[in-house]
């Protein structure tokens, strides 16, 4: 909402309008930085100012000065336009945009960020991408990572199948980094590619000083043009812009809330590191898919409902009752140590195996593996027939159900999915009588 009352005529009498920058001085503090327009849920005493950092603030003006230190406007959305020169000798690298902070501009009204920018506009704020390939952008949805269903994984499928048939030589896909691990992994398990499929995004906006969005976007292109012909995600792999890590859609996950090198490659190295855009094998023993090795197929059906539980000490086990008796397609028992329940809980999930439900065990630490032949309860989860899956991770093991489940409704058969390593997201190199025995 817009300044009101006092403080409205207080800033038309003083000359300062939204977009000025203004210094603020009370006794003891002194804050400059530029005026936004107030939130609904602020302070009738409080004016917002967008600090150098890119932090917004909240000031209480009571007892303040405040002086306009020089006229500002609010800065364009649009964008002059970048000239797209094709040329027979660039890769073609199409950028699909669904939102996140990479494609995302300041609310002058709130001073928040939202996901406003269209993928043509991400290409004109870096234009700097189309020196390394011929970039065809394209915004095929426009939403925050959070909001993100299996209907907007099945349309990114979709559109990065239409892409790669066009033409594309690699696909990028900025998305925010909350849920991107888990839409790397349900594309992984949707489409077999022959070109790199790369997610990136940003934890820190292009309007701060400090934003990842320019160095990921470049060395997606990289990854993008390089000879990994697998779903990845392409983010920085040191608080500073060194380099970046790419890592396994299958593999990765986000493990702080604002760092900039929040993804990790779980049991396993990231596969490549780029710096420089130049793009580095981190372990030559470890196989990954080339390009052109597999022929471009897509296979989007899911399941309707999944759910994905987390076992904790004192779980009703009535919890588990609630998703059988509502005819779920599918429970993933996040459990603890080597994927472990309590006794009750173990006899709700019996009662689902008995309901033709496939249960699949993991565990919530984050590395390391299941092993339920080792003690009493998991031997007793062996006897319900649940499906334990070595190392894979939760949110992984989540969209394979969805994606298993899809296939077909034959318990067997989903066991036999589930516990084979299809896009490199578990370790195969265990004795096979784990799988036999379970």
């Amino acid at each position: 909402m817009a300044y009101e009352g006092y403080l409205k005529d207080f800033l038309e009498l003083s000359n300062i309008t939204v977009g000025d920058t203004v210094k603020i001085t009370k006794p003891n503090v002194e804050h400059e930085g530029m005026l936004l327009e107030k939130p609904d849920y602020s302070n009738e005493n409080t004016i917002i100012i967008k600090l150098d950092s890119g932090y917004n603030i909240g000031v209480d003006i009571q007892d303040a000065k405040i002086e306009k230190i020089r006229e500002g406007s609010k800065p364009k959305i649009e964008l002059d336009p970048v000239d797209k020169e094709l040329s027979d000798e660039k890769d073609n690298v199409s950028i699909l945009s669904t939102g996140g902070t990479v494609a995302s501009v300041i609310d002058y009204k709130t001073g928040a960020v939202h996901p406003a920018f269209t993928a043509d506009d991400l290409l004109r704020a870096t234009p700097e991408l189309v020196d390394y390939a011929n970039i065809n952008a394209k915004a095929i949805f426009n939403i925050l990572s959070e909001d993100m269903t299996k209907e907007y994984w099945i349309k990114t499928a979709e559109e990065v199948y239409n892409e790669i048939n066009n033409g594309a030589d690699g696909v990028i896909i900025a998305h925010g980094t909350d849920t991107m691990h888990y839409t790397a992994s349900a594309l992984s398990f949707m489409i077999d590619t022959p070109v790199p499929i790369v997610l990136t995004g940003a934890q820190r906006s292009s309007d701060r000083p400090s934003s990842d969005a320019f160095t990921n976007l470049m060395s997606s292109v990289t990854a993008a043009k390089s000879d990994i012909a697998e779903v990845t995600i392409c983010m920085h792999g040191t608080e500073d812009d060194t380099y970046c890590d790419l890592h396994r859609g299958t593999r990765a996950r986000k493990m702080h809330t604002s760092r900039r090198d929040t993804f990790t490659s779980i049991n396993m190295n990231p596969l490549a590191k780029i710096q420089n855009n130049k793009l580095t094998i981190n372990d030559s023993e470890v196989s990954y898919t080339k390009r052109n090795e597999n022929k471009l197929d897509i296979n989007t059906d899911l399941a309707d409902n999944v759910a994905l539980i987390k076992s904790y000490p004192g779980m009703n086990p009535e919890i588990i009752d609630i998703y059988v008796d509502k005819g779920y397609d599918g429970l993933v028992i996040e459990g603890t140590g080597l994927g472990h329940c309590s006794d009750d809980v173990i006899t709700s999930i019996g009662r689902a195996t008995d309901e033709k439900i496939p249960v699949v065990i993991t565990s919530q630490c984050i590395f390391g593996r299941t092993n339920l032949n080792v003690y009493s309860s998991g031997r007793r989860l062996l006897h319900h027939k649940v499906i334990p899956v070595s190392d894979m991770l939760s949110e992984t093991a989540y969209t394979k159900l969805l994606w298993a489940a899809g296939q077909t409704d034959d318990m067997e058969e989903i066991r036999k999915i589930m516990q084979t390593n299809l896009k490199g997201e578990m370790d195969t190199t265990l004795s096979q009588n784990y799988f036999i025995k379970n």
